[in-house]
């Protein structure tokens, strides 16, 4: 048995299928992969859909990766203090709206804790066994109110400031793709990128592009699963399970509390956010899970729908905001 999920502008007519064939397509990229469902007309060849998909995917990598020497993240936090760096229109984009959603969340949203996230090990220098040491994460230079940037796209490295955009970067090569698809002529298909998802129109038979919402591994809970109709919707979730290391019997997840400087800690295991941009499911996602407590207020307040899992002594326990609950069939 499961609950369904359906966006308020699902209608009959959005959903009447289109002269096409099924397409499924992969390759690497971001250390994970990317995945494209597609019902696609007859004109549009597998090679020019995967060859557009890779290249948007490629652009991101090229522009907002810490693991790549050369890209423009990388070259933004080797830039000497003072320093004005033009940034690509992209990486521009993606850059503003982490800024945005830092001042709206206070802070839980930071794009410049790439010091923080190599200490912890999470970053390009590697994994570590146990937590860095408290002087070493007092030193690490981070904080999003040091950032400038001007109306040209020009972002001021204060001195020492690393960017670390994986927050919200997979989300927005997502939407990329997603673009570069539509560009072709597709209007029906569902993209992945390790485990954020856009779906546009329906697939060959009529029906939506159905995904169901990801659950914390061994979590029972009384509310059967959710079942999304990602029609004109993306989602993204974000767990304290993935990328984790345990050291003296604790679990350190790699999102960081931007505050505290340490993995979060607040009780939520698991958040899912429904939202039309994929790069905004992504980064809200992120929020959330700092927010821990204050995420449900934060969710109802601002009309994030937002599916939000937490460990508690007895198990866990599921919470939706009211913006999730309208979709809800």
């Amino acid at each position: 048995m499961r609950r369904v999920a359906v966006p308020l502008g699902l209608t009959p007519a959005s959903a009447r299928p289109r002269e096409g064939r099924t397409v499924r397509l992969s390759g690497p990229t971001m250390g994970v992969s990317w995945t494209l469902n597609a019902h696609a007309p007859a004109a549009v060849s597998e090679a020019a859909l995967a060859d557009a998909v890779q290249a948007a995917c490629n652009l991101v990598v090229a522009q907002m990766s810490s693991w790549e020497p050369g890209s423009d993240l990388s070259l933004f936090n080797s830039a000497p203090a003072g320093s004005w760096i033009a940034l690509p229109p992209e990486m521009a984009t993606v850059v503003r709206a982490g800024l945005e959603l830092a001042e709206a969340t206070g802070g839980a949203f930071d794009p410049t804790l790439g010091a923080l996230v190599d200490l912890w090990g999470f970053g390009a220098a590697g994994a570590v066994d146990r937590p860095p040491q408290a002087e070493a994460l007092a030193a690490a230079r981070a904080g999003w109110r040091s950032l400038q940037m001007d109306a040209r796209g020009r972002l001021l490295q204060p001195g020492g400031v690393r960017l670390d955009l994986s927050g919200i970067a997979k989300g927005y090569g997502v939407d990329l793709a997603a673009q570069a698809v539509q560009a072709l002529g597709v209007r029906d298909f569902l993209i992945e990128i390790g485990g954020e998802l856009r779906g546009s129109g329906v697939k060959g038979d009529g029906e939506p592009w159905w995904v169901e919402i990801e659950r914390p591994p061994g979590a029972e809970l009384p509310e059967p699963p959710v079942l999304v109709a990602l029609h004109g919707l993306s989602i993204a979730t974000s767990g304290d399970w993935r990328r984790a290391f345990t050291a003296d019997g604790r679990r350190y997840s790699h999102t960081l509390n931007p505050v505290a400087r340490t993995p979060v800690a607040g009780g939520l295991a698991a958040v899912s956010v429904l939202h039309r941009v994929c790069m905004q499911a992504d980064a809200l996602a992120t929020a959330l899970m700092v927010l821990g407590p204050e995420a449900a207020a934060f969710a109802e307040e601002r009309g994030v729908a937002a599916l939000l899992v937490r460990r508690t002594d007895e198990g866990f326990e599921e919470q939706i905001s009211p913006a999730f609950a309208r979709l809800l069939d």
